[in-house]
């Protein structure tokens, strides 16, 4: 049976090394940890390294901070939690499970061998961290141009190895200088995040990708979606942001988008579909724009 989750917190490097020494002088585990900066391959690493000493037949870890939720294993009615933190920074919580109780015992040990995962676990959540900020855009929170070059790589290597359908959606906000002109730039980088936010709720899946190309300019990448598909995403983000109104300085200001599609041929690269879906966003522009434009 579960019981109630347990916080595990380590103060100082002081009492961390202590424990350390004392505890963990048989046990080779913290020099294993340290060869990954993946959260669920250290969670493994580490269900591995326990295994013999605290016999267990499934883990779970979840890092809501980082949309971490791995699980492993044959699932069972016991087990025990521990919700892992380093002086005031949350770590995720771990669950182990098997089909009989954990004794009092083997707690105190599993409690001592945890104090080897706090460490790692931190290093991964600040190179996570940074990798995030590399590949984010932090005006709008989406990723950047770095981002979509290259995921736009591995989305076509493996579209072209399975066989798959890879769309592309190129838009350009309409107008924007004039909001800049009109309303300053400071409510030019508000309707910029407003528009990143309107992408976002228009897209349904978790894979599906938005990029901030550059300027008032986004990418969305659509993986398993063919020309028609795409077409129709775009139409959604399109009504979706001529819907939208944006309350700044007491004025309200609409705005709408001019959108290009294109979907992924088999002579492509990165630079051809780009470039066919950059030219159908401008046909939108010259058909009186707040438009969605094709180009197979």
């Amino acid at each position: 049976m579960a019981k109630k989750s347990t916080n595990l917190s380590i103060i100082s490097n002081k009492s961390f090394e202590a424990t350390k020494v004392i505890n963990l002088r048989h046990y080779d585990i913290s020099s294993a940890l340290q060869t990954t900066m993946e959260f669920s391959k250290l969670i493994a690493i580490f269900s591995k390294k326990i295994e013999s000493m605290v016999p267990h037949t499934a883990y779970a870890y979840s890092n809501a901070e980082f949309g971490v939720d791995v699980k492993q294993g044959v699932f069972t009615k016991h087990s025990c939690n521990y919700s892992l933190k380093i002086e005031d920074q949350q770590l995720g919580e771990l669950k182990l499970m098997r089909n009989y109780r954990f004794d009092s015992e083997e707690l105190e040990l599993l409690e001592t061998l945890l104090c080897s995962l706090v460490y790692p676990l931190k290093n991964v959540a600040l190179y996570q961290n940074a990798l995030k900020m590399a590949y984010t855009d932090p005006l709008t929170q989406v990723n950047n141009r770095t981002s979509f070059n290259e995921l736009m790589r591995r989305e076509m290597s493996l579209a072209f190895r399975h066989s798959k359908n890879l769309s592309l959606v190129f838009l350009d906000i309409d107008h924007f200088k004039a909001i800049n002109d009109d309303y300053g730039h400071e409510c030019g980088d508000f309707a910029l995040a407003a528009v990143a936010k309107c992408i976002k709720s228009s897209l349904l899946r978790d894979s599906d990708m938005i990029f901030r190309f550059g300027g008032e300019e986004f990418v969305v990448l659509l993986s398993e979606t063919d020309l028609a598909g795409a077409e129709l995403v775009a139409e959604r983000i399109r009504s979706t942001i001529e819907s939208h109104t944006l309350s700044y300085d007491m004025s309200t200001i609409n705005f709408t988008v001019s959108l290009g599609v294109s979907t992924l041929h088999a002579d492509d690269d990165a630079e051809s579909l780009l470039k066919r879906a950059d030219e159908a966003m401008y046909k939108a522009k010259r058909n009186g724009r707040n438009r969605v434009e094709t180009c197979a």
